[in-house]
């Protein structure tokens, strides 16, 4: 990983680390009002650890980051095309019962 120095007040020079502290302050820290450092830490380590193993993402095709960096993208999609085609099938079969 590289560090890169950004210009000051400039937050589209560094757009992804600045959605991340969107994400963070908008679903952890203000819903969460910690009173505490402690309680901040606490907060915030939870919400990393559900960002990264349960939360889909959308810039990733609906996965959690764990599953991206595990390589399992391929096979979560082609669960979902198979889940889809079943519901598919079954709500033709129901139509056609009903007519």
């Amino acid at each position: 990983m590289t560090h890169v120095r950004t210009s000051p007040y400039y937050p589209q020079s560094n757009g992804k680390i600045e959605r991340w502290h969107k994400s963070l302050k908008g679903e952890c820290i203000r819903p969460g009002t910690p009173m505490s450092l402690e309680d901040a830490r606490r907060l915030v380590e939870g919400y990393v650890e559900h960002y990264n193993n349960v939360r889909l993402n959308s810039a990733v095709g609906y996965i959690t980051p764990k599953d991206m960096l595990a390589g399992r993208q391929q096979e979560i999609h082609a669960e979902r095309d198979r889940k889809l085609e079943a519901a598919r099938k079954q709500r033709q079969i129901r139509r056609q019962q009903a007519a």
